[in-house]
């Protein structure tokens, strides 16, 4: 399975939460899946700064997740100055 097959079936799995998400007003994006199988993610929005965010990303977000695949190993939040610039 690619990388690119991967991501469909995470952003699939994301698609079951976001509705809630984008009730706060906040979305969460994909920025990579690492070879260890760890979903790199970034909170947008409300989502961004929200103090219950570390809980919406374990209990929410990557319950849904590894649900969904469970071949992911674990879901991880990176800020803005964690992602390489292209």
């Amino acid at each position: 399975m690619g990388n690119a097959d991967l991501i469909k079936r995470v952003e699939t799995a994301l698609d079951n939460i976001r509705p809630y998400l984008e009730t706060d007003g906040g979305n969460v994006e994909i920025i990579d899946i690492t070879p260890q199988m760890v979903v790199r993610l970034r909170l947008v929005g409300n989502c961004e700064s929200c103090s219950m965010s570390a809980m919406t990303m374990k209990a929410g977000i990557e319950k849904t997740i590894r649900k969904a695949i469970p071949e992911i190993t674990g879901v991880e939040a990176v800020s803005e100055t964690q992602i390489p610039q292209a």
